[in-house]
């Protein structure tokens, strides 16, 4: 039985409004000179790439401009963002939006420094050594990838989306800027933070460390339920039952811009240490075959995963149930886990996540194979408190149809 566990994050956090606007002294003090930002067309128009790099040349530094990022990226967007990086020969690489453009800077950081192709990284463990210095600046408030040590892309010949995980991934600075989220529409604004949700949910009632099934002194993508886990999960949780849906009613709301910010955060660290599981293990073959954003495929899944769940984390599922506000006084602790589905379930329909696979195009005879490629990422299956076998997964996505 293991009896130690282990957290990681990115180096320094810089949290605040306005805070992007120290960006550029805070690389130029590192003693950074060339930098690539990694983007896409959407922030240039609304001016929010114009900002960062504003910051960056006040600062001297020479600077380039990667605009072609996309929602959900193939490896042929890794490899066309390379080409440009090794072109530039920058020495610092900037991640600027949501989660699809942070990922993407990751993976060019890998292949600049390490060379080969995106393939040769994916799972965990393959990154070799430290990458050129990565920077995070979020606009969304949900994947967390601003302090995570994951990157994903979409393998667009096997419809799967794929995750390199490594701590080298972890950015040396991330710029968590909640005025940056302001003009974020509300449909992007609920896919993710509904994301940040079910990173909180999933780190929250993940296998406990102790009896997570490895060798003691293994390294391992996830460490399982842990005590600051616990501790920033459940502030997450807190934050997005009393932010997310007024947020997505009234995207000028700026404190619960920031709630939502930092709720992202802290999930992501959360997330990244103890675990995310079968809601991400299902979400990935799902979201590969079928037009949807990661975080929506994520709410769809979540309140289906939760119920399979419910018999091993009934005490865990009730303090999400408080956390997001239920009133449980007075309730059996069965009752009050019950509640946390309701009310996840109840956010959804307020903030337009789908409910059913079908909604959003799936059709009944794609489930198998959801089932059997979920089933082979063996370090998300591993972290779920509750074993699941290929058919129970077929379960959760025939009730979720």
């Amino acid at each position: 039985m293991r009896t130690t566990w282990n957290f990681h994050t990115a180096g320094q956090l810089v949290f605040g409004n306005w805070a992007a606007k120290q960006l550029g002294s805070l690389l130029a003090k590192r003693g950074l000179n060339r930098v690539l930002v990694v983007t896409d067309k959407q922030l240039v128009a609304a001016g929010i790439a114009s900002q960062i790099l504003r910051s960056l040349t006040e600062a001297a530094l020479s600077t380039h401009l990667f605009d072609d990022g996309v929602a959900e990226p193939s490896i042929d967007v890794a490899l066309k963002a390379t080409e440009w990086a090794t072109a530039f020969q920058p020495d610092c690489i900037v991640g600027l939006g949501g989660g699809s453009n942070m990922d993407l800077a990751k993976i060019v950081a890998v292949l600049v420094t390490h060379g080969g192709s995106p393939e040769k990284y994916f799972s965990y463990g393959n990154v070799p050594g430290p990458v050129l210095p990565l920077v995070c600046v979020p606009t969304t408030a949900g994947t967390g990838s601003e302090v995570s040590h994951a990157a994903v892309l979409t393998d667009t010949a096997n419809k799967m989306k794929v995750s390199t995980l490594s701590n080298f991934l972890r950015p040396a600075l991330a710029v968590v800027d909640p005025e940056l989220t302001l003009t974020c529409p509300p449909k992007v604004t609920a896919d993710s933070g509904i994301d940040a949700l079910t990173h909180a949910i999933e780190a929250y009632t993940a296998i406990d460390y102790p009896n997570l099934d490895m060798s003691v002194g293994d390294d391992v993508a996830y460490q399982g339920k842990h005590p600051l886990g616990d501790c920033l999960a459940e502030k997450a949780i807190s934050l997005i039952g009393r932010h997310l849906l007024a947020v997505v009613k009234d995207g000028s709301n700026r404190e619960a811009r920031e709630g939502m910010s930092l709720a992202a955060t802290l999930a992501g660290m959360a997330f990244s240490n103890c675990a995310v599981a079968l809601v991400h293990a299902l979400e990935y073959p799902l979201g590969g075959a079928i037009h949807v954003s990661h975080g929506a495929g994520n709410g769809l899944l979540l309140p289906y995963v939760m119920r399979f769940n419910l018999p091993e984390r009934k005490a865990a599922f009730a303090r999400v149930a408080e956390l997001l506000g239920e009133d449980i006084s007075g309730l059996t602790e069965d009752s009050a886990a019950e509640r946390a589905i309701t009310a996840v379930d109840r956010l959804r329909s307020e903030i337009g996540i789908p409910h059913r696979i079908r909604d959003i195009g799936g059709k009944r005879n794609q489930l198998p194979e959801f089932a059997a490629k979920a089933f082979a990422i063996k370090r998300l299956m591993a972290v779920n408190p509750r074993r699941a076998s290929e058919a129970d997964l077929l379960g959760i996505l025939e009730a979720a149809y």
